[in-house]
């Protein structure tokens, strides 16, 4: 196994194979769909990947991931590594060096000092930012000239790769966001919707919630790139339509996340305008456990930090629910091929992964009788299980979608077999995912028992994302409810454990940890994984470039798509 290929991405330099054409805009207009539409182009302020991947045509970062997983210069002009002097012997720095002549879509250049805003404006206390974890262990950022990034860590740093690499931590440009920091930063509303940057496009107009269109940026560093004029990039709607314009009725050219049923797929592809295209990645269907209190009775305050959760706090009810589930049959009626089973919370790249015993065969009698031993029983004849007095009543709620509402029928149902009664909620993608700090609605408020969706992480070492578990990563009013422990877990252990990861370089002992990480928040209530699920997205069958990539945004070379004559 080559360990070291996969926990840093077999870090390369090699350049992007050069695009099949020669003419920046040539092939005109480039249409796309996300059936959950952006809210916010500026992916600090929201967790939600249509956001960041909408942005990724505009912010780009020092360095992200290939479609193979491995770390290549972006913005950058080389991978820092110990080798060629750019990580300290000790592990306490990393120098980026920023490509000569780069400049803003408004023509000004880039320098050092953006790049030093950017880690100035995600970590200021007030500001919310949802890409925190990012910049875990920072110490300081330093300009020693207009081309040289100093990130100077606490203490040794095996993997200081989470700073400016990646769609979920560009750049931003100072002079821009140099007055949205803090509590202002999301008050900006013609930066965040407008941002200016180094990619292939610039926004013409955003529509929140809609539809967004973009044109080629005149000072982008390739004149022969980007191929496309223009964007159209519709948001909203939902999977099959976005499906089905892309590959039976041609009216888009690619459309994302096809979270769809194997059967439905065939039939679109039967249409013969496009195919879909699929890759696995770590990204995780899941139910996460809220750890808080969420009766709408106590103030915003309390249900973000009040623990325990009356019912759910007790391992014998989390581990019953998670033992009712078929992950078998979900796999088969919601992915088949593209999707595994899993409790496995990361379980890409394979190393990481873990496999509890009895996570792939349904136990209902097992479910039923740990809630007997426990005390856990009905009390009243009405077939739900009471604790301390209080009924087993989840609200359980998720984005609206065919396959997610298919699984909310059939869970709702084992939990029914084992005395769990679940009220049933969707809530629209894009507001669900929208980050809006003023909605009740969005999976980070988590105003519910239960909420069901996926995410995933850029890039193939996971130190950033078992990060999302820490006790201090909790979205609360005070972080204007950015954050990424989205379930409020808190465990000493996790965190100590945590801790212990970001201070050990040998490779072995990162991969035990990882898989420790893996196994509590499993065990210890924070989330019930489901599937792994595979990238699956359409593309036409005139769109050319295309390279599905499951470590960064789907997006990640745009600038390299063309029109296939």
């Amino acid at each position: 196994m080559k360990i070291k290929s996969l926990l840093l991405g077999a870090i390369t330099t090699a350049a992007l194979a050069p695009a099949a054409f020669a003419e920046r805009g040539s092939d005109g207009q480039v249409n796309i769909i996300y059936w959950q539409a952006p809210s916010i182009l500026n992916p600090f302020l929201s967790g939600g990947t249509k956001d960041t991947e909408a942005s990724s045509l505009i912010l780009e970062p020092l360095a992200r991931y290939n479609a193979q997983g491995e770390l290549v210069p972006w913005l950058a002009t080389e991978i820092p590594t110990v080798a060629n002097g750019g990580v300290s012997e000790d592990l306490t720095s990393i120098t980026w060096k920023i490509a000569p002549g780069l400049k803003w879509s408004d023509g000004t250049a880039v320098t050092s000092a953006d790049v030093k805003f950017t880690y100035e404006y995600c970590t200021h206390p007030e500001g919310g930012c949802a890409q925190l974890t990012k910049f875990g262990g920072v110490a300081s950022v330093e300009t020693p000239d207009d081309l040289t990034v100093v990130v100077n860590f606490e203490g040794p740093t095996p993997s200081p790769y989470g700073p400016f690499v990646g769609v979920e931590s560009p750049i931003l440009q100072m002079a821009q966001f140099k007055e949205c920091i803090g509590a202002k930063a999301p008050e900006c509303t013609d930066a965040n919707f407008g941002p200016i940057g180094t990619g292939p496009f610039v926004v013409e107009e955003f529509k929140p919630n809609d539809v967004i269109t973009y044109v080629a940026n005149e000072n982008y560093r390739d004149p022969a790139k980007p191929a496309f004029g223009r964007v159209l990039f519709k948001g909203g709607g939902d999977a099959a339509a976005a499906g089905r314009a892309v590959m039976e009725t041609g009216e888009f050219d690619y459309a994302w996340n096809l979270q769809l049923a194997p059967d439905v797929i065939a039939q679109m592809e039967a249409g013969g305008k496009g195919k879909a295209i699929a890759g696995f990645g770590p990204l995780v269907e899941r139910i996460m456990l809220n750890n808080t209190n969420p009766d709408p009775a106590l103030g915003p305050d309390d249900r973000a930090v009040v623990r325990p959760h009356p019912f759910l706090s007790d391992p014998a009810v989390y581990k019953a629910l998670s033992m009712a589930i078929d992950r078998p049959l979900l796999v088969e009626i919601g992915y088949g091929k593209a999707g595994k089973v899993t409790c496995s919370w990361v379980p890409a790249p394979e190393v990481y992964a873990i496999s509890p015993e009895g996570c792939d065969v349904q136990d209902i009698a097992g479910a039923n009788k740990m809630l007997d031993d426990a005390g856990i029983v009905d009390t009243d004849g009405d077939g739900i299980r009471e604790k301390d007095g209080v009924p087993l009543k989840l609200l359980y709620q998720t984005s609206t979608n065919a396959v997610r509402q298919d699984f909310q029928a059939l869970i709702k149902q084992w939990w029914s077999e084992i005395g769990v009664e679940s009220e049933l909620r969707n809530i629209n993608a894009s507001v669900f995912f929208g980050g809006d700090a003023g909605s009740p609605d969005t999976f980070q408020k988590f105003y519910a028992d239960v909420e069901m969706y996926a995410n995933t992480f850029a890039g193939t070492d996971p130190q950033s994302y078992f990060g999302n578990g820490l006790c201090d990563q909790a979205p609360s009013p005070a972080s204007q409810w950015q954050g990424e422990n989205i379930s409020r877990f808190c465990d000493e252990e996790y965190d100590a454990l945590h801790l212990e990861l970001t201070k050990t370089a040998d490779l072995e002992k990162r991969i035990e940890i990882g898989q420790q990480l893996n196994t509590l928040i499993f065990e210890k209530g924070g989330m019930i994984p489901l599937v792994h699920r595979g990238r699956l997205s359409g593309a036409a069958n005139t769109l050319g470039g295309v390279d599905l990539n499951v470590w960064d945004s789907e997006l990640w070379n745009v600038a390299d798509w063309y029109r296939i004559k």
